[in-house]
């Protein structure tokens, strides 16, 4: 008697190649992909004006920040999202094998939205806490001005640092501030 045929796994490697051909965006955790919504007018200015304000602070600099179509590739997690922003100043990020997907981030910036704020302070930070390389993980609301930033000390341990309105937002991680009142440029709260 033949065995029945084993429906083959959908690994990070086949999500990879998959996904490389579609027009649109999926995350991937665990063998199962998630397609990627658009978001508001809010969250894509925020996000705009954060990946503007880090792009001019790193000038000169051996980082380089990154926006949403950028993979990140979490093999501990067996996940790959798409941060809003994130900044990596790994030299293995910049080697061509790195070119779709990047895995040693030192910042991740992600732009809380009604459907994705709870998985993006549980579950997806749980995750990206398994990255060696991850020093500060900040989440930016879009509809008051706040942010919480998360920073690893060093006993490992993750210590909330949140700001408001007339604040500035001091990333150690990769030696600059943000004004928290330029990431809301041009933002109608």
């Amino acid at each position: 008697m033949e065995l029945p045929k084993r429906r083959p796994e959908f690994d990070i490697d086949a999500y990879m190649a998959w996904e490389e051909g579609l027009p649109e965006r999926h995350e991937y955790l665990g063998g199962e992909v998630f397609a990627m919504s658009g978001g508001t007018d809010a969250h894509y200015t925020i996000l705009l004006n954060t990946a503007t304000s880090l792009k001019a602070a790193l000038s000169g600099k051996p980082c380089r920040a990154f926006i949403s179509g950028m993979k990140l590739r979490v093999d501990r997690a067996d996940a790959v999202f798409y941060p809003d922003v994130f900044v990596t100043c790994d030299p293995r990020d910049r080697q061509p094998e790195a070119s779709l997907a990047k895995q040693h981030p030192a910042l991740i910036i992600e732009v809380l939205s009604d459907s994705t704020a709870a998985f993006d302070r549980g579950r997806k930070f749980e995750h990206y806490q398994q990255i060696d390389t991850l020093q500060e993980y900040l989440l930016v609301e879009q509809d008051r001005k706040h942010a919480d930033l998360f920073r690893k000390n060093r006993e490992g341990l993750w210590v909330l640092h949140p700001a408001g309105e007339g604040d500035v937002v001091r990333l150690e991680s990769v030696g600059t501030e943000l004004v928290l009142e330029g990431l809301y440029e041009d933002v109608e709260l």
